[in-house]
């Protein structure tokens, strides 16, 4: 099994508790690997460090968890480095969510001008850790999940020669979803999404053989009248009955843009203070199963879940281990889909083994949504340029292009404040 040093650049955050448990739970596949922790924030990386080690000792996982604040010294002679970070944190967040809606526009984590900035911010990052890796581990794998996903490997790929995949558990998740509102068994799925993170397809979309949807087309108004199935879920089934291909969720802030712009302008707080509020009690349930001999990771005290980022160790498991399975992976396109351009980062299902990653050629993306795809592709590729190297006027060309913003004067009006309110984690020359 491989023994490898792997650098996790955010693993000081409310995040990482749960991705150490997903290693450990997979520790017979990495047998005597060293996992390094890097943030910033020295005492939640002690507290996140002293939880593994007893998480790994209590689960007789020969893993080793250490830790460091210093990037090149986290990073040094790797074979590979996962990033999740969020610069500014979740405070930034909600200037990205809530900006926007002042000017009639949705924010949006990774889709809107929320996820532009979030974008202008950990593209920043990532030069320096891309410029690290050049000196210090220049043959390692760079597992991204730091968002937007699609524009930071854009970026990446464009502009450096380190070898990078960003991954998204939407492709798994959103076919399921769909089963499971339908009453139908999930192991019997067959499906391949293709386009753009958080802006894929359905081209393959079978359940037992018979196309997904026309299977839950019948079943339809059942689903639709169910409480209990989430009104962003129905959104999405919905979108993939009318276009007739399993739908991305976040195709909803594009086809249902009004209803979820009221929505949000009603709602009490954005998204990131509502995770802000749960932060203080997911930090003193870590300290507390630090401080246990046999820890448990509490779901409903931890952040999110607590088998955070499992795809991506599923893959590197894949890739080290020689597996050569078949993952949905962000990777450049090559030719895998016709219809978009050679370098562009695109989602798509990938084989993966000990050669690296190597995209399966899945067909042109439908007709019924070629059009929304290819603006959403053209938006990605101009703000990971600009993000990388732009100024000002390249990066509100950018947001213009953006199909929820599609205004030249809401987009000027929307940048210059956001960027006032950033500031502090943006070059001068996107201020200028």
């Amino acid at each position: 099994m491989a023994r490898l040093k792997i650098a996790y650049v955010g693993g000081g955050s409310t995040r990482a508790p749960g991705t150490n448990l997903a290693w450990i739970k997979q520790h017979a596949n990495f047998s005597g690997s060293e996992i390094v922790l890097v943030d910033l924030h020295r005492e939640h990386l002690g507290i996140v460090t002293t939880l593994a080690n007893r998480m790994a000792r209590a689960a007789g996982a020969d893993l080793r968890f250490t830790s460091t604040t210093s990037l090149e010294e986290g990073l040094r002679d790797c074979d590979v480095v996962l990033t999740s970070y969020r610069p500014g944190g979740f405070e930034a967040r909600h200037l990205d969510e809530s900006i926007p809606l002042k000017h009639g526009v949705i924010g949006q984590e990774t889709q809107g001008p929320g996820g532009f900035f979030m974008a202008l911010r950990s593209i920043e990052v990532m030069k320096r850790i891309t410029e690290v890796m050049a000196r210090v581990c220049p043959q390692a794998w760079l597992f991204n999940y730091t968002n937007p996903v699609n524009i930071v490997a854009q970026a990446v790929t464009l502009h450096s020669d380190r070898k990078i995949v960003s991954l998204c558990e939407g492709p798994i998740v959103f076919p399921e979803w769909i089963c499971m509102c339908a009453g139908l068994p999930t192991d019997r799925l067959d499906v391949a999404m293709i386009g753009l993170n958080h802006g894929s397809w359905g081209v393959r979309q079978l359940h037992d053989g018979v196309d997904l949807i026309e299977k839950v087309r019948p079943l339809a108004p059942e689903i639709m009248a169910n409480d209990r199935v989430p009104l962003a879920v129905k959104r999405m089934i919905d979108i993939s009955l009318r276009t007739g291909h399993v739908a991305a969720q976040y195709y909803m802030y594009y086809y249902f843009r009004d209803e979820i712009l009221a929505e949000l302008k009603a709602a009490p707080m954005t998204r990131s203070q509502a995770i802000m509020a749960k932060t203080d009690e997911n930090w003193r349930h870590y300290a507390e199963q630090a401080m246990s001999d046999a820890p448990v990771l509490d779901p409903d005290r931890s952040r999110s879940s607590v088998d955070e980022m499992e795809i991506a160790i599923d893959i590197m498991d894949a890739m080290y281990n020689d597996r050569g399975e078949t993952w949905h992976v962000n990777v450049p396109n090559h030719g895998a889909i016709p219809n978009l351009a050679d370098d562009m980062v695109v989602e798509v299902p990938g084989v993966v083994d000990r050669q690296g990653i190597r995209p399966i050629a899945s067909g042109p993306i439908p007709p019924p949504v070629a059009g929304i795809t290819h603006m959403l592709a053209e938006y990605q590729y101009l703000t990971a340029k600009a993000a990388w190297e732009g100024n000002r006027h390249q990066a509100l060309q950018a947001l213009m292009s953006n199909p929820l913003v599609m205004s030249a004067n809401k987009a000027e009006a929307i940048y210059d404040e956001m960027a006032k309110a950033h500031r502090a984690h943006l070059p001068a020359r996107l201020l200028a």
